[in-house]
């Protein structure tokens, strides 16, 4: 007789049902009673389990000459020739590329199968004549490559891993089991504006001392002139120093109770998203409310939520956001360059910042290259 038997036996003998001896069933009852007592006293309290933050590691910083490993870790371009764009890219800026292995692969939405996306990143980062890692796009996937990711040889072969969107699982992922910096910028297949190149050329080429990031470009009013696109907004006042952790909300969201989940406690949380319907941005929103991050985090910053639409009756994102940190005790900013725009700010994930929401500006002040 095997064990079900034995207990669904026991159980009849005895006048329970078999779910009283279903696995873990007197706990969940315990957890869930508990859950609802803290729930009514605290709305927001956390019951996510907590997981130390490992101490930063730091890639080397670029320098013109370097080779960059090119992957697709999540979707890939529609034609060849997109890739091979994303590979001009990567020698406009001065670097040679090696293309991953599976680079030019395509399966449906994705940019090959998963242990072959998995296998490329792997590679690169195991590769020692890769000195960096750039992302050719983003799109869906590179979620299913976490548990297939080699951490052991991240935490070993410290690089840069560069890109955004989708790649926002990556950067949370690897930082949460390695403590790697890495960096939620552009991707390969697309143009650089003046403002996304030097923002790049700052942060990964130069070394700048304590340099702040993602602020708007210039703008000169004018008479009948105003800015109206990058438009800062401080939604609660006050300064916070914290780790930098965020990304795409979507994606974000989607990572927690899992073991990839960042360790929220004094971070800065940096949120941006796009092709998102307003409810949805609500409902995610509250997803993070909900499982006590606005509780542990020091401060937020909000980039931008692109090409938003609703049908029918909807609130507006400026409603939305204001609602949700009404109650907060933290700075919140909103309107910086972070997201899927022209203008694009390169934001190193897991580096100390500070958070000035009375000044409106974001500085990061720890190392996050050597």
């Amino acid at each position: 007789m095997n064990r079900r038997d034995f207990l669904h036996r026991t159980a009849t003998a005895a006048g329970l049902g078999t779910a009283a001896f279903a696995p873990h069933a007197l706990g969940l009852v315990e957890n869930t009673a508990r859950s609802v007592r803290n729930v009514d006293q605290a709305p927001n309290q956390s019951h996510r389990p907590q997981r130390q933050a490992p101490a930063p590691r730091l890639a080397h910083r670029l320098q013109t000459g370097m080779t960059v490993g090119l992957i697709a870790p999540a979707s890939n371009g529609a034609e060849d020739q997109d890739i091979e764009f994303a590979m001009d890219i990567v020698r406009s800026l001065g670097f040679k590329v090696k293309p991953g292995a599976h680079l030019f692969d395509r399966r449906g939405y994705l940019a090959g199968t998963d242990a072959a996306r998995a296998s490329d990143l792997n590679t690169m980062f195991e590769d020692p004549g890769v000195d960096a890692i750039f992302c050719a796009r983003g799109g869906f996937g590179a979620s299913k490559l976490l548990p297939l990711i080699n951490y052991d040889a991240i935490d070993r072969n410290p690089k840069i891993l560069l890109g955004y969107s989708d790649i926002t699982a990556l950067h949370l992922a690897i930082n949460a089991q390695t403590g790697l910096i890495t960096f939620h910028g552009p991707i390969a297949t697309q143009q650089f504006s003046p403002y996304t190149l030097a923002a790049f050329q700052s942060l990964l080429q130069a070394v700048p001392t304590a340099p702040i990031i993602a602020a708007p470009p210039p703008f000169a009013p004018t008479p009948g002139r105003a800015e109206r696109v990058n438009r800062l907004k401080t939604l609660r006042p006050g300064r916070a120093t914290g780790r930098l952790i965020g990304g795409n909300l979507s994606l974000l969201t989607h990572l927690l109770g899992t073991p990839f989940a960042p360790d929220f406690r004094d971070a800065i949380l940096f949120l941006e998203d796009v092709d998102e319907a307003p409810y949805r941005i609500d409902r995610m929103l509250t997803a993070l409310w909900l499982a006590g991050v606005f509780d542990e985090i020091a401060g937020l910053v909000i980039g931008k939520f692109t090409n938003v639409s609703a049908s029918g009756p909807s609130l507006s994102i400026q409603t939305i956001l204001t609602d949700r940190v009404a109650a907060l005790k933290i700075p919140v900013l909103q309107g910086l360059m972070i997201g899927h725009i022209d203008d694009q700010a390169t934001v190193p994930v897991g580096a100390v910042a500070s958070l000035d929401a009375d000044r409106q500006q974001l500085t990061v002040i720890g190392p996050y290259l050597c």
